[in-house]
């Protein structure tokens, strides 16, 4: 298990151990309960064989996060992050023996699947990165080695101090006195137990599938307002026009440029995703309500 201190891949290993597998746990610091330290971003494969050697399957849940905002051009940057570990751990895992991986990936390669005519791995150097990460991916295994990616939209959820990483700052705006506002459109969530659940079936079944991972689909004011209300501080969400939103990208996108950096989601063409309805047709009756209540505990 790579990337098993992060939220997802805690609740990876536990779901793997309640089912009587036994688990070796990787992460790039040592903490508790971590087996192994290594940087999956610069290890070679020889280092990843060695850790493979004995196993039977692997699961990738680390690389580089949407939100980061390199120096221009990007995209090597979330290449070296999503893409070439990808590649040299599958490798590894082929050259082992292996019968069986899974990888953790991101719902834009569903909708990249879906949509090719919103040209998102042209515009977004993040959501290139991914859709790379499963084709290279899946290339470096080879036919004998089945890889099934869960693409994975807002995951919700805890594991002991393991959060989303991007729920700090809604975690301080909901508890603050600022008004709540919320544009058009909405996402997929889903909640860290059930991708483990999901990760854990496919490689029992040694699945080679894309597999979009979706508990319930919110729009936007309606998953702020639950932040809000798990928190201990309910109040009305107000509508945020789309328009602003896209000025407001616009501006960001000129600032980027101007100080030579480039976000992973292009903020000129980002309006176009955040102001449509992402939304998954989820796998069965879930929901996310619990996962929130642990991500943004009431005072």
């Amino acid at each position: 298990m790579v990337g098993a201190s992060g939220l997802v891949g805690q609740h990876v290993v536990g779901r793997l151990r309640a089912r009587g597998h036994g688990v070796t746990s990787v992460a790039r610091t040592a903490r508790d309960g971590v087996d192994h330290t290594l940087d999956a971003t610069t290890a070679a494969e020889p280092e990843f064989r060695a850790l493979l050697a004995g196993h039977d399957g692997v699961v990738f849940a680390a690389g580089a996060d949407d939100r980061e905002v390199p120096r221009g051009p990007a995209y090597p940057v979330f290449h070296r992050g999503n893409v070439a570990p990808v590649v040299r751990l599958l490798t590894a895992a082929r050259e082992e023996g292996l019968s069986r991986a899974v990888v953790l990936g991101s719902y834009y390669t569903h909708f990249h699947r879906l949509h090719p005519e919103w040209r998102l791995t042209e515009r977004h150097p993040y959501i290139r990165s991914r859709v790379e990460q499963a084709r290279q991916g899946r290339a470096a295994a080879g036919p004998d080695l089945p890889v099934a990616v869960l693409e994975l939209p807002f995951v919700f959820g805890r594991a002991g101090d393991r959060l989303p990483n991007w729920s700090g700052p809604l975690d301080k705006w909901v508890r603050s006195r600022s008004p709540l506002l919320a544009p058009p459109g909405g996402s997929a969530a889903t909640t860290a137990a059930h991708v483990a659940e999901v990760a854990v079936d496919a490689l029992e079944r040694a699945s080679g599938e894309d597999i979009p991972v979706a508990a319930e689909n919110l729009t936007w004011p309606d998953m702020i307002g639950r932040i809000a209300t798990a928190a201990g501080h309910p109040r009305e969400v107000r509508r945020l026009p789309g328009a602003v939103v896209r000025v407001a990208l616009r501006v960001t996108g000129l600032v980027h440029r101007l100080t030579g950096r480039q976000s992973g989601i292009d903020p000129a063409h980002a309006g176009a995703l955040l102001l449509r309805e992402l939304f998954v047709t989820p796998s069965g009756p879930r929901s996310v309500v619990d996962a929130v209540a642990e991500t943004f505990p009431r005072d």
